[in-house]
C-alpha cells in the first residue's frame, strides 16, 4: 500500500453554523445558552509551556488571567460543565474547581482544554472550548449517528463545547505500546483499524492521521479489547482528494497499515469492511429521521469549495462505479449518495437472505 506524503495543500477555513443547522441542534438539545464564549478565553494575560512526563513540549500552553477575569471565567466554566454532564443544576458548583485552562497552539481549531476537579474526592475530567465550525459540528453529529460511540457536545453562537474523549493518542500507542502487544492483540487491532478506516471513508471524515484518533483498551475477563475512536472532526466532507478520507494513505499510519497487511488476509479485510458498512446501515435504519434531517442541513449548506466537490465526485464515480455521483452539487449530496449506496446494498443483501 503506497503512502502519499502530502495530501492536503490548503488550510481548511471555518464555516459558520447557519440557521438551518442551528434549528437542527436545538431540536436535538445540542444548542444551549452558555455564559462564556471562545473569545472570552482568549483574554489570557500570560502562559507557560506544558510538558509531558518526559519533558517533551505538548504544544499546549497553560494560560493565566487577571484576578477579576479568572473569577468570572471559573464560575462560567463550572456552569458549562454541569450543563454538559448533568442538567445544569447549580447545587454541585461549590464542589467544583477549575484546575487548569490550557490552550493548544497546534492545528486548525486552536482549542482550550478545561480541567475540572471535584474537590470532595479529587476526581477530575476535561472538556474543550472551540470555535464553532459547521464542518466540525457535522462531523460530531455524524459520529454520534453512524459510529458505536455517543458524542456529547453543545453549541452556542460561535462557541462549541466538546466532551473529552478518553484514550491513548494513536501516535503514542503506535510508538510506545504496539511493539509490546502480543500477536493476537495485533490481529485484533488490525481488525479494528480496518473497520475504523472503512467508517471514516464512508462518512467522509478526513485527515485521520495517528494523532487525530485514540486507542481505547478495555480489559475483558481473559484479554484486552482495543477500539479506535476519532477525536478530530475538522476535516468532515471538505477535501476533494478521496485519499484524504482513506487512512492507509497517511504516512503517520504506515505501521498500522503494514500490520494489517501482515495479520489479515484479503478475505478477512473484506469481511470486516462489510461488517462496518452493515453496522452503519443499521444505525441509519434505526434513526432515519435524524439522519435525513442532518443530511438535509448539509445539502443546504456550504462546507467546501466547488473545485473540491467536482474532484471528489469524479473520484467516487471511479472508486464506487455509481454514476449518481455525477449529479451531486455539494458535499451534502455526495454524502447522501454514499450513505444511500451503503444502505441500499445492505438491504439488498438482507432481502436475498430471506429467500
Amino acid at each position: 500500500m503506497a503512502v502519499e506524503k502530502k495530501l492536503m495543500s490548503k488550510k481548511k477555513p471555518a464555516f459558520p453554523v447557519n440557521e438551518m443547522l442551528e434549528a437542527y441542534l436545538k431540536n436535538y438539545k445540542r444548542n444551549i445558552k452558555v455564559s462564556i464564549f471562545y473569545d472570552d478565553l482568549l483574554r489570557f494575560q500570560g502562559s507557560v509551556t506544558v510538558y509531558d512526563k518526559n519533558d517533551v513540549d505538548t504544544l499546549w500552553i497553560r494560560t493565566y488571567y487577571s484576578d477579576s477575569d479568572r473569577s468570572e471565567i471559573d464560575r462560567s466554566l463550572k456552569k458549562v460543565y454541569t450543563m454538559l454532564h448533568s442538567d445544569g443544576n447549580n447545587d454541585t458548583i461549590p464542589f467544583l474547581n477549575v484546575d487548569a485552562i490550557d490552550y493548544c497552539t497546534f492545528g486548525n481549531s486552536k482549542p482550550f482544554r478545561i480541567k475540572i476537579r471535584n474537590i470532595l474526592n479529587d476526581n477530575f475530567t476535561y472538556f474543550y472550548v472551540k470555535k464553532a465550525d459547521a464542518s466540525r459540528v457535522y462531523g460530531l453529529e455524524l459520529e454520534h449517528i453512524l459510529s458505536p460511540h455517543n458524542m456529547n457536545f453543545l453549541v452556542h453562537g460561535d462557541t462549541l463545547i466538546e466532551e473529552h474523549i478518553a484514550g491513548i493518542p494513536g501516535d503514542d500507542f503506535i510508538r510506545d505500546f504496539l511493539p509490546h502487544c502480543t500477536e493476537l492483540e495485533k490481529s485484533q487491532i488490525a481488525k479494528e483499524f480496518v473497520k475504523f478506516k472503512e467508517r471514516c471513508l464512508v462518512r467522509l471524515l478526513g485527515d485521520m492521521r495517528s494523532y487525530n484518533y485514540v486507542i481505547t483498551p478495555t480489559h475483558d475477563f481473559d484479554h484486552i479489547v482495543y477500539k479506535i475512536r476519532a477525536i478530530d472532526f475538522d476535516q468532515q466532507s471538505f477535501e476533494g482528494n478521496l485519499k484524504v478520507y482513506n487512512l492507509q494513505f497517511m504516512k503517520e499510519n504506515f505501521k498500522m497499515t503494514e500490520m494489517v497487511g501482515k495479520k489479515l488476509q484479503n478475505d478477512s479485510i473484506r469481511q470486516y469492511k462489510i461488517e462496518e458498512r452493515s453496522f452503519m446501515a443499521k444505525r441509519m435504519i434505526t434513526a432515519p429521521k435524524r439522519t435525513l434531517r442532518l443530511i438535509k442541513c448539509m445539502k443546504a449548506d456550504t462546507i467546501s469549495y466547488p473545485e473540491n466537490v467536482e474532484l471528489l465526485k469524479t473520484q467516487l464515480v471511479k472508486y464506487v462505479g455509481d454514476v449518481k455521483f455525477k449529479d451531486c452539487q455539494n458535499m451534502g449530496e455526495i454524502l447522501e449518495t454514499i450513505l444511500a449506496f451503503v444502505k441500499r446494498n445492505y438491504l439488498d443483501i438482507s432481502n436475498k437472505e430471506l429467500f
